[in-house]
Order: structure tokens, then C-alpha cells, then sequence
């Protein structure tokens, strides 16, 4: 019983072996031939804060996208963020909010998962408060922000979501915090360069 055991684990391990090499020849002989590039996106997002006083978020960016194979892109991306704020919300000693500009600048790493079409996608970089720098303690963050999508020759849709580290926020007992979320869609109009 131990002997039968052992030869059908060796025989698993070397199907699996001559299985793993096949897909890495057929994986390489593909990624050779492909056309390394760069892209260019323009994008729009909405979406909506997961913090307080925040609600809203509307913005637009600008994607640079390097093609280092089919599967895998090195991305750099900026743009304009604007976090709402209710009017009847606000920080402590405000009598009315204020909503929270923000300018991001991160890079990114996109891998294709199904299809050469959709992916998902991992920045980090920095946010830059450029209004209501009032509020917030640091006017520069830690942004990352994950997100999973689909990608077309032209079109590109995501979702994601975007954390910044330093900006201020209000807990749900009405104290000061730190790190400000938001889930969000963004939908681009992207073309090769």
C-alpha cells in the first residue's frame, strides 16, 4: 500500500512537471513576439468616501502605460481628486465643510488575468493636498489604491479602491483621525502611442 502510494505521487509530480514546462515554452514563445509599448489613458472617476465628513469624490487623470508583455504593464498615473463635503458636515470648529482637493502621483503594476482582458492592478505613490490644506495636518499622503478591471483596445473600466494615509478624518464618536478611503469606478479612453 505505501509502494502504490509513492509511485502515484511520482507519477503526479512528474505529469505536473512536464505539464509546468510546456505552459513556460508556450508562455515564452508568445511574449517574444509580442510588441512592447507605451499607452496613453484618459480617465474620469466617481465614486464615494468611506470616511466621515467626506461623501462624494469626483475626479480625472492621466495614465501612462509601458507594455512589458501581453500580461504585465508598468503604469504612472496623476490627475485631480475632489473629496464633497456635506454642508451640514465639517471638522470641529468649521460652521460649514469644506470639501478636500487632492492631486495623486503614483505608480502602478497591471497584470492581465482572463483573456488579455481583464486585470488587476496595484499603485502607490503620493497625494498632494492642493485645497482645504487648512484641514489636514499633512498636506502630503501615502496613497495606495488596488483595483480589479476590464481593458479593451480603447476602453478601460475599474474599480477600485484608494487609501489616503495621513489626511484627516472624523471618527464615528466625533474625534480626530488619520487615513482617508474611497471606493470607486473609473472609466478611461485609452490608444497606443
Amino acid at each position: 500500500m505505501k509502494i502504490a502510494g509513492k509511485i502515484k505521487f511520482a507519477l503526479a509530480l512528474t505529469i505536473s512537471i512536464m505539464f509546468a514546462n510546456n505552459v513556460e515554452a508556450q508562455e515564452t514563445n508568445k511574449a517574444t513576439n509580442y510588441d512592447q509599448g507605451f499607452r496613453l489613458g484618459f480617465g474620469a472617476n466617481a465614486g464615494y468616501s468611506v470616511n466621515d465628513p467626506y461623501k462624494l469624490a469626483l475626479g480625472a487623470d492621466v495614465r501612462g502605460q509601458y507594455d512589458l508583455s501581453e500580461r504585465y504593464s508598468l503604469t504612472l498615473t496623476t490627475g485631480y481628486t475632489n473629496l464633497f463635503v456635506s454642508k451640514a458636515d465639517g471638522f470641529p470648529g468649521q460652521t460649514e465643510g469644506k470639501d478636500l482637493g487632492i492631486i495623486p502621483a503614483k505608480a502602478g503594476f497591471k497584470a492581465f488575468i482572463w483573456e488579455d482582458q481583464f486585470y488587476v492592478m496595484g499603485e502607490a505613490g503620493a497625494a498632494f493636498a492642493a485645497s482645504n490644506v487648512d484641514n489636514t495636518r499633512d498636506k502630503t499622503s501615502l496613497l495606495l489604491s488596488p483595483s480589479i478591471g476590464y481593458a479593451s483596445k480603447y476602453i478601460d473600466i475599474s474599480l477600485n479602491y484608494t487609501h489616503y494615509n495621513h489626511f484627516d478624518r472624523l471618527n464615528s464618536n466625533g474625534s480626530l483621525g488619520r487615513g482617508v478611503g474611497q471606493v470607486g469606478v473609473r472609466l478611461a479612453y485609452g490608444f497606443k502611442l
